[in-house]
């Protein structure tokens, strides 16, 4: 009589694996091979006991993996929907989160032009520019046209639009709504004196506009690309600032003499007007659409630039920003509530600008 079989469980799963440390290789638009020199020169093969066909023969399994995964991951709310991959609600977090990781000095060369299949062609020059490997480059190119494009038309929200469509997190969220927000509003970033910033020098104050320049979150009809015009108009109003010039500056010198050294004082006596007329200019032809593209440009050529050439230092370049704001109101030549609102609409952009590009 035969012995009885043994009982055997068998568990038989098609959950796909995700390795980090290959995936980010992967995204970042490394070869296969370029992968397994990389994974050796860590200490894969002594960590993990083995030889190394066998790291190269698994990359390759991962690589073919992501490969067939990359068009879902183009739309991630598909990864919900397909069927031929089983993946945990954590590892497609890090699959989607990875693959439209940006770099920042990528994204920078892609401000202010267009997203065309023109200055795709020429992205050998960015991968050049920047280090970062061609692969990578197109990538996060095809990612930010993709996301241009899904967004905007769409009222609401462009950070949680994006958040919800391409289920991102909200800071990298913010980083493709301040992308989207620039090229919506087609601001110029090229010229030669905005040469040097960087994307989290525009980031900053993107978003304040963003959060202080659009339609208010109630009105359904607008997003938050779309700029609040009656504010723009009401900005002209501001220019009462000019009748009390010889008020305004009495009561910040007052207010500040105690706190500047002696030297900057005096520069700030002097050049007061100078100072005081550039920020109410700007203001004054935001309404414009020439004028408004060439926000950031005004601010470095007409604020920032003065304050350097007469040598302020940070510290005193805020502090007469918060006096000069307060100071405007405490003078009550905004008669109207709304003007009044305005200016402080505006001046939140304006010292988050200085703040950021000083």
């Amino acid at each position: 009589m035969n012995a009885p079989s043994p009982e055997v469980d068998v568990f038989i799963s098609n959950y796909t694996i995700v390795d980090p440390d290959v995936y980010h290789l992967w995204v970042n638009g490394y070869s296969a091979s370029e992968a397994v020199s990389i994974l050796k020169q860590y200490g894969i093969l002594e960590e993990m006991g083995t030889t190394l066909d066998l790291v190269a023969s698994d990359i390759l399994d991962h690589y073919r993996t992501y490969s067939l995964l990359e068009k879902i991951i183009h739309y991630p709310t598909k990864l919900d929907q397909q069927l031929a991959f089983q993946i945990e609600p954590q590892t497609k977090h890090i699959l989607v989160e990875k693959y439209y990781e940006i770099d920042d000095i990528v994204i920078r060369e892609f401000l202010g032009k267009k997203l065309s299949s023109k200055h795709r062609k020429d992205l050998d020059e960015v991968s050049e520019k920047t280090s970062i490997a061609i692969k990578s480059c197109r990538r996060q190119f095809d990612n930010v046209k993709r996301v241009f494009k899904a967004v905007e038309e769409l009222q609401g929200s462009v950070i949680q639009n994006i958040s919800s469509i391409f289920l991102l997190s909200e800071d990298l969220a913010k980083k493709y709504g301040v992308i989207v927000f620039i090229a919506c509003m087609r601001f110029e970033t090229s010229k030669r004196k905005l040469q040097m910033l960087t994307f989290p020098d525009f980031y900053e104050p993107t978003l304040c506009i963003m959060n202080k320049w659009t339609y208010p979150k109630s009105s359904p009809e607008f997003g938050d690309t779309d700029l609040d015009r009656e504010f723009l108009l009401e900005l002209r109003e501001v220019r009462v600032l000019l009748d009390k010039e010889k008020d305004h500056k009495h009561i910040v010198c007052q207010k500040l003499k105690p706190e500047f050294l002696e030297k900057t004082y005096n520069s700030m006596e002097v050049n007061f007007r100078l100072l005081s007329r550039a920020i109410i200019g700007i203001a004054y032809n935001l309404h414009h659409n020439r004028d408004l593209r060439g926000f950031f440009l005004e601010v470095v050529e007409r604020i920032i630039d003065p304050w350097r050439i007469l040598g302020w230092i940070k510290v005193d370049v805020m502090n007469f920003l918060k006096v000069y704001v307060n100071c405007a109101i405490e003078l009550d030549v905004f008669q109207d509530a709304e003007v009044k609102k305005a200016w402080e609409r505006y001046m939140d952009v304006i010292t988050t600008s200085v703040k950021q590009l000083y």
